[in-house]
C-alpha cells in the first residue's frame, strides 16, 4: 500500500536521494559515487526546486516513508538536461527505492504526473533512460514515450499529451 502526494519543500532532501537512485548502474558494476549528484550536469535536476513550472509527486508507504518520486522540470537550450527536447517541454525524472520497484508505484507516479501536466495544458514531456534499464524503458513506452535521439549513453524519449 502507498499513497501519492505532491512534492513539498520538505521533500527536497528526498529528491536529492532519488536523483542518486535514478543513476542507472548495470548489475555487477560498482556503485556511482554519491558526490556525482553535486556535479552541475546532475545537480540541476534538484537545485533550486520550487521554481516556476516545477511539478512533482512523492510515493509514500503505509508507514509514512517516502519511497519514490517523479518530477517534471523545464530546461533551456543553454542549460539542457539529458532528455531535453524543447524549452516548452519539461523533462521527467523518476526514481524508486530499490526494494519498492516492480510494485506498480512507478506506474501510479506516472499517472499522477501526466494527469497534472495535461491539466496544466502541457503539450508533452521528455526523459532520458539508459538503454540497459529495460524495466524503466518498458514503463515509459507503455505511456506512449517514443525514442527521439541518443545523448551519450542515454536514450531521449518524448510523449505528447
Amino acid at each position: 500500500m502507498f499513497t501519492i502526494r505532491p512534492v513539498t519543500e520538505q521533500d527536497v532532501p528526498f529528491l536529492w536521494e532519488m536523483l542518486y537512485e535514478s543513476l542507472y548502474v548495470p548489475d555487477g558494476q560498482a556503485p556511482i559515487s554519491r558526490n556525482m549528484i553535486l556535479e552541475p550536469f546532475l545537480s540541476k535536476y534538484v537545485e533550486g526546486w520550487g521554481r516556476n513550472g516545477d511539478l512533482g509527486f512523492v510515493a509514500v508507504n503505509k508507514e509514512g516513508h517516502s519511497v519514490g518520486s517523479i518530477t517534471a522540470r523545464y530546461y533551456s537550450e543553454e542549460n539542457k538536461g539529458f532528455g531535453y527536447v524543447r524549452d516548452d517541454i519539461p523533462e521527467l525524472g523518476m526514481a524508486l527505492r530499490a526494494d519498492y520497484r516492480g510494485k506498480g508505484i512507478g506506474k501510479a507516479l506516472m499517472i499522477a504526473l501526466i494527469h497534472e501536466l495535461k491539466a496544466n495544458g502541457v503539450e508533452g514531456v521528455s526523459l532520458s533512460v539508459d538503454p540497459g534499464n529495460l524495466p524503466a524503458a518498458r514503463l515509459y513506452r507503455s505511456f506512449g514515450f517514443q525514442e527521439v535521439g541518443v545523448v551519450g549513453t542515454s536514450v531521449t524519449m518524448v510523449a505528447y499529451l
